[in-house]
């Protein structure tokens, strides 16, 4: 069976639109950076967009329409919620009985037939436009989400107010005129408003973005952003300002970026706010990660890693001294792991001390220090101070350097237990990544002890969850490690209130254990590749991303796509 990338390479082949050296290379970058095949062709200019849609249009014998030429029902597109149209790149045109007409960026792409199919209960019949032209159709016909948002503080603000927000010109307004706009009662309840809002959907970060013409507001919730209903760009200013205000910022100062934190009182709980503020081409954006410690899982059994995983880490973290690091990109779960292992191991009897770059908890009972390297207390510096006051354990937000790696090594060869982070995407890749920095493979043997890789995935919402088959054909497709030989049966989420229309709620995590036997030790010694290192590490026994990530799809706990999303293909 052809597959879908193939089906698309040998029309552009064919085709000569492309080469096959051309093909090759958009294959290398689709494999370092992910992303859709054809959108990384026209991303590396080898075929303009316009060529490419009028190939695929006749190369897959579907209709090409120019959206701009279209007139689309309004009604039409209530069929579809407009963060699904604009995830799959996807708008209805029609509707003729149990049919609805589809216009695609993307028309190999089955799973979002799949899935609208499915959500709309309508068979598809897929039509071929190009990414900009959905993208304009989107923004036209779907309603502005901004309109309406803040009526009714709007009229509650005085003439005057608004004035002096809604004034465009070069010098900003003083730091006296931003104080007194940033304690107006409008400006606190819109604040306010967006930080409930965000508190309320369980998000965990905000960013409130600045443009030419328009202010963004969007929510990062289970990893994912969506963007949010926005108020008005003229009050742009006033909110910077009240959020400075309560993180104790320099509200005249625009030019530099900067750091604060403030606490509130929310829904009935105590809620910490971490506030970076960034200067933009078209004002200040403001970035709030938001620490909700009743949301916090800081137990290893609750974090979602299957039983054998956590039985690794547990017997790792009780031994007496050696370095455990814990991969993933940002946002991952890493510091929670790291949390939960320090809360596994607290004793009376422990002197555990931390140093992070903030500190994200308070953790009762242990020592953490705040690295801050504007004044010289750097990780290395803080490390060396740590090491004096005698700490059985010691954890280590983050490892940036060769300075902070080599005395963290010696500290796991002095008779501590080190726990640290490392921004690698693989746990293999840690090993290379530690040899790349500097570090003597002998010195890699002789203190770590294991590396943990994780992710972190959306599950199912329990409350709209559904059964379906997926085929055969796009199992095989897939190249998934799957038994193929009986009906495969997963589950999604439909999408209803409780999950905000979204299919998922909460998230859990999936991981990969590199326990370092005298094979991978040796390997290391060796100076051996990632890829030859994780082969090994396979063949004894250790499950990898995906294959964990499987395992929790067969479960019932999160969906295929989701898998396919985080984790990257196993070689």
């Amino acid at each position: 069976m052809i597959s879908l990338k193939d089906r698309l390479t040998e029309i552009l082949i064919n085709n000569k639109l492309i080469t096959q050296e051309q093909l090759k290379q958009a294959l290398l970058a689709q494999k370092e950076k992910g992303g859709r095949l054809s959108d990384i062709i026209v991303g590396l200019k080898f075929i303009k967009e316009s060529e490419l849609v009028s190939v695929l249009s006749e190369g897959l014998g579907l209709p090409l329409m120019d959206l701009k030429r279209f007139k689309i029902d309004p009604g039409i597109v209530k069929i579809i919620p407009v963060n699904i149209a604009r995830h799959y790149q996807i708008i209805p045109l029609s509707k003729m009985g149990d049919t609805i007409t589809l216009a695609m960026a993307d028309p190999l792409n089955i799973f979002a037939i799949d899935y609208v199919s499915s959500l709309t209960g309508y068979k598809i019949n897929p039509i071929i436009s190009s990414n900009q032209d959905i993208a304009q159709a989107i923004d036209l016909v779907y309603p502005d989400p901004t309109k309406g948002v803040i009526d009714d503080l709007l009229k509650e603000m005085s003439a005057s107010s608004i004035e002096l927000i809604r004034e465009e010109r070069e010098v900003l307004p003083s730091a006296q005129e931003l104080g007194v706009i940033s304690r107006q009662a409008p400006v606190i309840q819109l604040t306010n408003m967006i930080l409930g809002e965000a508190v309320r959907k369980k998000a965990s970060d905000i960013l409130i973005e600045p443009f030419s013409k328009r202010l963004r507001v969007r929510f990062r919730i289970d990893g994912i952003l969506y963007e949010e209903k926005s108020p008005p760009k003229s009050i742009h200013a006033s909110i910077v300002s009240r959020i400075k205000v309560m993180s104790d910022l320099n509200i005249a100062e625009h030019r530099l970026p900067q750091d604060g934190r403030f606490k509130i009182k929310l829904l009935g709980k105590e809620v910490d706010f971490r506030v970076s503020i960034l200067p933009s081409s078209f004002g200040e954006k403001v970035a709030v990660r938001i620490l909700d410690k009743s949301q916090a899982t800081l137990n290893l059994g609750k974090l979602g890693f299957s039983r054998n995983i956590i039985a690794n880490l547990e017997k790792m973290a009780r031994l007496p001294h050696g370095m455990m690091l814990v991969c993933g990109p940002t946002g991952s779960g890493k510091t929670t792991t790291l949390y939960s292992i320090l809360k596994l191991v607290d004793s009376p009897d422990k002197n555990i001390v931390t140093v992070e770059d903030p500190v994200e908890f308070q953790l009762e009972g242990i020592n953490q220090v705040t690295a801050r390297p504007e004044i010289g207390l750097t990780f290395a510096a803080s490390l060396r101070s740590i090491l004096r006051q005698d700490p059985n354990i010691i954890m280590i937000g983050e490892i940036r350097d060769y300075e902070t790696v080599d005395i963290a090594i010696k500290s796991a060869l002095t008779g501590h237990l080190v726990l640290s982070t490392l921004h690698t995407t693989t746990a293999p890749g840690a090993v290379v990544r530690l040899v790349n920095m500097g570090v003597e493979p002998y010195l890699i043997n002789s203190s770590l002890v294991c590396v943990v890789g994780q992710r972190l995935v959306r599950k199912i919402c329990p409350h709209c969850k559904e059964e379906y088959i997926v085929k055969k054909e796009i199992l095989d497709t897939l190249g998934l490690n799957i038994d193929t030989s009986k009906e495969a049966r997963f589950f999604r989420g439909k999408g209803c209130i409780n999950c905000f229309n979204m299919g998922y709620m909460g998230r859990t995590g999936i991981a990969e254990v590199l326990l370092f036997t005298p094979g991978i030790r040796d390997l290391i010694l060796s100076r051996a590749q990632e890829h030859v290192i994780k082969q090994k590490a396979r063949q004894e026994g250790m499950k990898t991303l995906r294959e964990d990530g499987l395992a929790q799809v067969l479960k019932g706990v999160t969906t295929l796509e989701e898998i396919l999303r985080v984790t990257a293909p196993d070689e």
